[in-house]
Order: structure tokens, then C-alpha cells, then sequence
């Protein structure tokens, strides 16, 4: 199934992202009760903690998409089935034959 096409490893953006994912995780660590004290203050702060957890999750997310492919391992992906095409018109409706009684 391969095409014969070697696509070029991201062996640079895993580095990076690794390293940013690796400094983020130190900073919260290592300032864990900055981090505490300022995300528990309330009113707008309280979005700080979900602000964080978009960042660190984006960053780790791209770090680990990345990764996986400088190892080579790939989604399958899957040919899609062709569309149907239009189902053929319907014939027009005939009136339905009643019975007539007579008196």
C-alpha cells in the first residue's frame, strides 16, 4: 500500500515541542504554590486554570501527534466508499381505484 513517497520525519518540531511541553510542566511544578495562590484568588483568575490546562494540553498534544510519527506510526487511513448517486425518480402516482357502490 505505500506509494513509494518517504515524507520527511518532524524530528526539529518534536524537539521543540518536547522542550516547551518539558519547560511548561517545570515551571507549574517548581511554582506550585505561586501557581496555587494566584489561580485561587477568584473572579477572572478562575479562568487561569483552564487558560493553563489548554496550553500545556496543545503543547504536550502536538509533542506526542509528532513523536508518533518520527516512530513511524501512522492512523490507517481509510479510502472512502463512493457516493450513491441520485436514487432514479419515482414514477408519478396513479389514483388509487376505489370501490363503487350502488343502490
Amino acid at each position: 500500500m505505500s506509494s513509494g513517497v518517504s515524507k520527511k520525519k518532524p524530528v526539529g518540531k518534536t524537539a521543540l515541542y518536547g522542550i516547551i511541553t518539558a519547560c511548561l510542566y517545570a515551571a507549574v511544578f517548581t511554582h506550585s504554590d505561586a501557581v496555587v495562590q494566584l489561580f485561587s484568588l477568584g473572579g477572572i483568575y478562575a479562568a487561569l486554570p483552564i487558560a493553563t490546562v489548554f496550553v500545556v494540553s496543545f503543547a504536550h498534544g502536538a509533542f506526542a501527534s509528532n513523536l508518533w510519527s518520527v516512530l513511524g506510526i501512522e492512523a490507517v487511513t481509510k479510502v472512502s466508499a463512493p457516493r450513491p448517486t441520485a436514487p432514479a425518480p419515482r414514477p408519478a402516482q396513479r389514483p388509487r381505484p376505489r370501490v363503487r357502490l350502488s343502490v
